[in-house]
């Protein structure tokens, strides 16, 4: 097992579940400093549990991406708890189940606090104290939605699209400060993502896609999410054959605008 991890301190947000709650266990098994945090306090205590009966130093704290007040409580508890932080795994966010015009102004402000606004608000704080602290690693879950648009994902995209540029952006400007940057683009991981997706009325979609039931194990996806920050890379893509159309946008644009049209929106 690497010891990359080992005594760092990581904070993962989105860890009440999902992706971010199979990142935080690997984490655990590596001996890292965790802080976990999520809006859905009752998961996460529990997933702190989990990480601390695998042998972590870990503690959860609320946050609330939404709310710009919850991000500066979030961050003054995590300092005043370990005083600084080498690795943030910016992976909260929500998704969207509706058509462009049922999205109403208001469903696409809530999208976007959370899943651009939050994250960045956020990121901003944690690099100021990593370059004070001569370094660092931001990685951020974006999707393969943030590298093309999707039937009933029309905002979901943009803040997709909007974090691509932020943290290329980053990327470049603090090359001189030892700050890395790593994007991961997951498609289809077997998450409860489609059912807590939000509808025109900003309730829960509630269902499971098709897709995202055949999708990749959140194990798998946590190893090579964890892998890529560890190896240094830019971007990485994670998942199966939805990950083609990535390539054939890249590389032969007709086809895929071609075959895209024609694909199940769920």
């Amino acid at each position: 097992m690497s010891s990359f991890y080992k005594n760092k301190v990581v904070w993962i947000t989105g860890a009440s579940s999902g992706i971010g709650e199979g990142i935080a266990y690997q984490l655990a098994e590596q001996n890292a400093n965790l802080i976990i945090s999520a809006p859905d306090m009752d998961n996460l205590r529990k997933v702190k549990d989990n990480c601390i009966s695998r042998g972590a130093k870990c503690i959860s704290v609320y946050l609330d991406l939404a709310d710009q007040k919850s991000i500066d409580d979030a961050f003054n508890t995590a300092v005043k708890e370990f005083g600084k932080i080498d690795v943030l795994i910016s992976n909260g966010g929500v998704s969207q189940r509706t058509l462009a015009l049922e999205t109403s102004e208001e469903l696409s402000r809530r999208i976007m606090e959370i899943n651009y606004f939050g994250t960045t608000k956020l990121t901003l704080k944690v690099l100021e104290l990593m370059v004070k602290n001569g370094g660092g690693h931001l990685a951020v879950t974006s999707s393969i939605s943030g590298k093309f648009g999707f039937h009933l994902r029309s905002i979901y995209a943009s803040s997709k699209h909007a974090l691509h540029g932020f943290f290329e952006t980053i990327r470049l400007e603090h090359q001189k400060d030892n700050i890395a940057v790593t994007i991961v683009c997951p498609g289809r991981v077997k998450t409860n993502i489609s059912i807590n997706a939000l509808t025109k009325d900003g309730s829960a979609y509630g269902k499971m896609d098709a897709g995202q039931a055949g999708g990749v194990s959140i194990e798998y996806c946590a190893k090579k999410y964890l892998r890529s920050i560890e190896k240094g890379k830019k971007e990485v893509l994670i998942g199966g054959k939805e990950l083609i159309p990535v390539y054939l946008k890249r590389y032969a644009p007709a086809l895929f605008y071609k075959l895209i049209s024609n694909v199940k929106p769920t």
